[in-house]
């Protein structure tokens, strides 16, 4: 596959392309109202959107917003059934076949066959090899301050412009991520976000590896675990890294960001780990039980 985004919009919009990511997109959503009156008639609806994709007018609709509560209280902005059905057909086409190849395998969010669990397990194996060569350690547990609410869109895009040079999927990307005006801010509710997300926060991933040369470093979107051989090492990665992402990202640690001895484990997506036990954490616990 080629290294930039060229000529692909034509080749990859078309009426199966776009019916494939509606089916993908209305997935357990079937009950919805919107999604019943939209398969009505959704072979006019999307020979429609076709046309208003090839013919360059097409404009992302507004949002309903609501709030949930778990795991914490957040904003969701949720698009119209038609805007999300171009959400999955971008990311689809255009995001995961370009962008995914260039996360560092010690990503786990939203990438198929990683996830919560599977950056558990590594991080508990990885400790393990720790203790076996170190015999101590240092753990580095990082958190962003409200790192959705503080993407950068501009920032964002630039990051996105390295790579897409077909002038139509530029377009689009630009109607999606400034679907709502605003500088900051990424709307929790779109397919697009996580990946954008992904795609934001993989500057200071290859930042980490390549250059600050951490072997052991795990990213579970902006839950981030490094361990390291002593504490002066620790505490010099965590101030580059702070500058790092102040002045390329405009992003900030948060108070969770600590320094840890070895032998306390550390709190990393949901379970508490150390290197012989994986124990869902209490509070994890609790909200199971509320779901039963």
């Amino acid at each position: 596959m080629a290294k930039w985004i060229k000529n692909e919009f034509e080749k990859v919009l078309t009426y199966d392309n776009l019916m494939k990511a509606h089916n993908l997109s209305k997935k357990g959503k079937g009950y919805r109202k919107e999604i019943i009156l939209f398969e009505l008639k959704k072979e006019e609806y999307i020979m429609w959107l076709y046309e208003q994709l090839k013919e360059g007018i097409y404009k992302h609709g507004s949002y309903t917003t609501f709030y949930v509560t778990e795991p914490k209280k957040r904003k969701i902005e949720k698009s119209k059934c038609i805007d999300r059905i171009v959400h999955r057909f971008y990311v689809d086409n255009f995001m995961k076949p370009y962008f995914e190849k260039q996360f560092i395998n010690t990503s786990y969010a939203c990438i198929k066959n990683r996830g919560m669990h599977k950056a558990c397990l590594d991080v508990q194996k990885t400790m393990k090899h720790c203790k076996n060569i170190w015999k101590n350690y240092y753990i580095l547990k990082m958190d962003i301050r409200k790192f959705f609410d503080n993407i950068d869109k501009d920032i964002l895009l630039k990051i996105l412009e390295r790579k897409i040079k077909d002038k139509k999927v530029l377009w689009l990307t630009k109607e999606i991520i400034y679907s709502i005006k605003r500088k900051k801010g990424m709307e929790i509710g779109n397919y697009t976000s996580q990946m954008f997300a992904n795609i934001y926060l993989n500057e200071i991933d290859q930042y980490a590896k390549h250059v600050l040369k951490c072997k052991y470093y795990f990213r579970y979107l902006d839950d981030t675990v490094i361990l390291l051989q002593t504490k002066q090492e620790a505490i010099k990665v965590l101030e580059k890294i702070k500058i790092f992402l102040k002045q390329k990202l405009e992003l900030e640690l948060n108070e969770k960001t600590q320094i840890f001895k070895s032998n306390q484990g550390v709190n990393f997506c949901g379970y508490k780990i150390n290197e012989y036990r994986l124990k869902i954490r209490d509070r994890r616990k609790k909200k199971n039980k509320e779901k039963d």
